[in-house]
């Protein structure tokens, strides 16, 4: 055991020194910290944004409204995770990763170590635990160094930011996987990472289409409630009115008299809009909802990338940073309905909540727990490739 041991950690050490050794593997870690140095530059006071010695005055943007440790964290998940980290950082070290197979399988290596007593399954654990290593020193760098300013900019320290380290590492390792199999069949390292890449956009598309079925249904869905309400309290006024009418004319109607729709409509020519409208937005939300289920079921089988990522706003920002933040904005924080032409102005913020709560109520082993299943089947078909292919 101790000898298997120190055979995988040697071959952790030789791969990792291999891509140290690069010029991106630097050139990555001084852009990360220089993305850092950046971020620290900015900070907010009780006029607005302060950029070095520079102050930017901004009614709706300033200690008033946002406190300090909370603008920091924003900057942290939206930027330094949601562009950097997410984007930027991942292609860098795709790129700097993907010649991990290909360089062994073309490169003479692979005869070097097949001599030695190490099975294959091993060894392409090994490679593949390397890129994982090199992933993780760059957003380990990046979180302390993060840590530290909004700790001595902010004068809050956040040590639940270091939970950006194992959830961007599981990101990585779902586009990694992939790179693998198609570094296992092309043997290029140009042609997987493009591929790598190609199906990395895909699942952004995919992403994209949830995201705009899940608010287009949500937004329906406020629609059909606020409609609901609207038509109710309409047709109350409208019976009582009709109540009203018809004692004027003579005619003694009880209190609790029930008026049909066309006596209501007498007073209230508006009513048959709002219940057509209300009827239509119905019919869109149940036609709407197979196709949201279909891509659900969809993201289901692959893995969920962006999901990945927005834990960190499960974990990093607490239920008052995001009230806080749902809070500021134009202004508009209640849906209306037109009575007379029966339509619907959703407030952003309510809809932004609506489509939150959504993605919130996914579970975590449902994002984490299929994209690892995805992986688990990506390293089984590129573990099968390499052990048994002769070479």
């Amino acid at each position: 055991m101790s000898t298997m041991l120190r055979q995988t950690t040697a071959m952790l050490v030789d791969a990792y020194r291999e891509l140290a050794a690069g010029k991106l593997f630097w050139v990555t870690m001084l852009l990360s910290l220089l993305c850092v140095g950046a971020f620290a530059m900015v900070g907010i006071n009780e006029t607005g944004l302060t950029v070095l010695w520079y102050t930017i005055p901004i009614d709706v943007f300033n200690t008033g409204v946002i406190s300090e440790p909370l603008f920091y964290k924003m900057i942290f998940l939206n930027l330094g995770i949601g562009i950097w980290l997410t984007w930027v950082a991942t292609v860098l070290a795709l790129v700097s990763t993907s010649g991990i197979f290909p360089s062994l399988l073309t490169g003479g290596q692979i005869e070097t170590m097949l001599s030695k007593p190490i099975s294959r399954w091993r060894l392409f654990l090994t490679k593949f635990g390397t890129g994982l290593v090199f992933v993780a020193l760059q957003v380990t760098v990046f979180c302390v160094a993060s840590v530290l300013v909004i700790g001595f900019r902010g004068g809050s320290w956040m040590p639940e930011i270091f939970i950006s380290i194992p959830i961007v590492l599981a990101f990585f390792s779902f586009l990694f996987s992939i790179m693998t199999v198609f570094g296992m069949i092309t043997r290029s390292t140009i042609a997987s990472l493009l591929l790598t890449i190609l199906v990395w956009f895909v699942l952004f598309l995919v992403n994209i289409t949830d995201n705009i079925l899940v608010q287009q249904h949500e937004g329906l869905k406020i629609q059909v409630t606020k409609l609901e309400e609207r038509l109710e309290l309409a047709d109350e006024n409208a019976r009582v009115m009709y109540i009203a009418t018809q004692r004027r004319e003579g005619n003694d109607l009880p209190d609790d008299y029930p008026a049909t729709d066309d006596e209501k409509y007498t007073v209230n020519v508006f009513l048959p809009s709002l219940r057509d409208r209300l009827e239509n937005r119905k019919d869109m939300v149940e036609s709407l909802a197979p196709w949201r289920r279909g891509i659900y079921f969809a993201k289901t089988v692959l893995p969920k990338t962006s999901e990945t990522i927005g834990l960190l706003g499960r974990y990093a920002m607490s239920k008052e940073d995001l009230d806080t933040l749902m809070e500021m904005g134009d202004g508009r924080g209640k849906t209306t309905v037109n009575e007379e032409t029966g339509e619907v102005n959703v407030a952003p913020q309510e809809l932004s909540k609506a489509s939150a709560e959504v993605f919130n109520n996914r579970s975590v082993a449902w994002v984490l727990g299929t994209s690892f299943g995805f992986e688990a089947v990506m390293l089984l078909i590129a573990g099968t490739m390499f052990a048994r292919r002769d070479f």
